[in-house]
């Protein structure tokens, strides 16, 4: 088992940065992928961003490239989503997930996931 808590999110105008972490614990994941994904009101969950814990490769949705940075610090199990120039269609609620997944961009392929963070930008 794998438990994942999410925090840091909130309230922010557009153009801000807010940085989301997620603490994880229990078995090892070292040959994880952790990612993130958000879900708007009213939209199905969809990628943000993940990363391979071992190796540290990164991968992106064009629509936050450029603009959010994940990474990871394996000293503390945490993992982070640094989000700039934010827009007010990046509001949603942000998961954190881990597994071990063939498509990265597939949330079905996770089976772990953190209760999730609310992010609003407003306009």
């Amino acid at each position: 088992q794998v438990q994942l808590v999410e925090s840091g999110g909130g309230l922010v105008q557009a153009g801000g940065s807010l940085r989301l972490s997620c603490a994880a614990s229990g078995r090892t994941f070292s040959r994880y992928t952790m990612g993130w994904f958000r879900q708007a009101p009213g939209k199905e969950r969809e990628f943000v961003a993940a990363i391979s814990w071992s190796v540290g490769t990164t991968y992106y949705a064009d629509s936050v490239k450029g603009r959010f940075t994940i990474s990871r610090d394996k000293a503390k199990n945490t993992m982070y989503l640094q989000m700039n120039s934010l827009k007010p269609e990046d509001t949603a609620v942000y998961y954190c997930a881990a597994d071990d997944p063939r498509a990265l961009g597939n949330s079905d392929e996770y089976d772990y996931w953190g209760q999730g963070t609310q992010v609003t930008v407003s306009s």
